[in-house]
């Protein structure tokens, strides 16, 4: 039995309705590689309420919001899921309602035939206790990564599984264990996904190189790995965007900052993205600096995948979603990058010289 109709048997077993479930064989990913995703944010929201309730704690897209993205473009997106909700205990069980609802969400996005990026949003900590603790070992880790790719490995819109958004400070010891018992775990069950490995200190793509030399010594059998940075244009990088607004803002700050990331893959050969990037739509300054980062991105295959989109965000200044029917000043700089017909696999380009 194929993967696709293993993945339907599961879905009807599961109670999704046919509307629901057609077309679970539908293309996930454009023939060239798709430049801009957007991260699908809500099912990760409040942070410390577990496990919360759906539609009040935390949120899944409701029927048509794939309909809407796919009709701008988007072909791929990241979705963020929390830890605590997913597997309530360490080492037990996936959470039944969670679960199904993630089971619901990737057979509504493979309907329009988009693309997912399973992403771990929990800063590589469980419950406030980082990855490699006593309390929650790198083996508590190992596992759930596991239940993972045995819960959804058959899932046709699964694009890839992203290990963890962000680890930082006192995680960032031990997570290059992590990833690497995190890529083993999955490959027991699935041979040849995508896995997308982020970085340490916040997956910053301008601290990238002093911070993320251990994990060249990631081994992938499938030799299937894309690195992860995160790249916000304000002052401290950590995308609250709170300059001043009589301060200058370099045009070119991004670029600058996506450099060192850029640089480090080409001198090691390897593959990127920039798995968060986001600027606020009331500072037409911003839109400018965005403009000049996508367009050196492109040049170089390396996609971006927007923070954020969702529904129940409404006016936040970086949410993309559009307001009464109103593309966001955003997504008119967005949508001129969609797609780099050359680019058929995740870059850079080796450098020249």
């Amino acid at each position: 039995m194929s993967r696709a109709l293993r993945w339907l048997r599961k879905a009807v077993l599961a109670g999704l309705s046919l509307t629901v479930i057609q077309g679970m064989c539908a293309t996930a990913q454009a023939a060239s590689l798709p430049m801009v995703l957007i991260n699908v944010s809500g099912a990760e929201s409040s942070e410390n309420v577990f496990p919360g309730e759906n539609g009040t704690h935390y949120f899944f897209p409701s029927e048509g919001y794939f309909a809407r993205w796919k009709a701008k473009g988007i072909r791929t997106v990241r979705f963020p899921v929390k830890w605590e909700r997913l597997q309530p205990v360490l080492g037990d069980g996936l959470d039944a309602t969670y679960a199904g609802l993630i089971d619901k969400m990737l057979a509504q996005a493979n309907q329009q035939g988009i693309g997912v990026i399973l992403d771990v949003h929990n800063y590589a900590r469980y419950r406030q206790q980082v990855i490699g603790s006593p309390k929650v070992t790198v083996d508590h880790y190992r596992q759930l990564m596991q239940r993972v790719a045995e819960r959804w490995h058959d899932a046709p819109a699964l694009s890839a599984y992203d290990l963890m958004n962000e680890p930082h400070d006192d995680s960032d010891a031990t997570w290059p264990q992590a990833a690497q018992a995190g890529i083993d775990a999955i490959r027991t069950i699935d041979p040849r996904r995508l896995i997308i490995v982020e970085g340490r200190s916040w997956s910053s793509a301008e601290r990238w190189p002093q911070h993320n030399n251990a994990l060249l010594s990631l081994k992938d059998p499938a030799n299937n790995i894309v690195f992860s940075a995160h790249l916000y244009m304000d002052r401290n990088g950590g995308g609250e965007y709170k300059d001043a607004r009589t301060s200058r803002i370099d045009p070119d700050i991004g670029v600058r900052r996506a450099k060192p990331f850029i640089r480090w893959l080409q001198q090691h050969g390897r593959r990127g993205q920039i798995g968060e990037m986001g600027f606020p739509d009331n500072d037409p300054r911003w839109i400018e600096a965005a403009d000049h980062l996508l367009s050196f991105l492109r040049q170089h295959c390396v996609p971006v995948a927007y923070w954020s989109s969702g529904e129940r965000w409404g006016r936040q200044p970086l949410n993309l979603e559009p307001i009464n029917g109103q593309d966001r000043p955003q997504w008119r700089v967005l949508a001129k990058y969609l797609v780099a017909p050359g680019c058929t696999d995740y870059g850079p380009a080796p450098a020249r010289g």
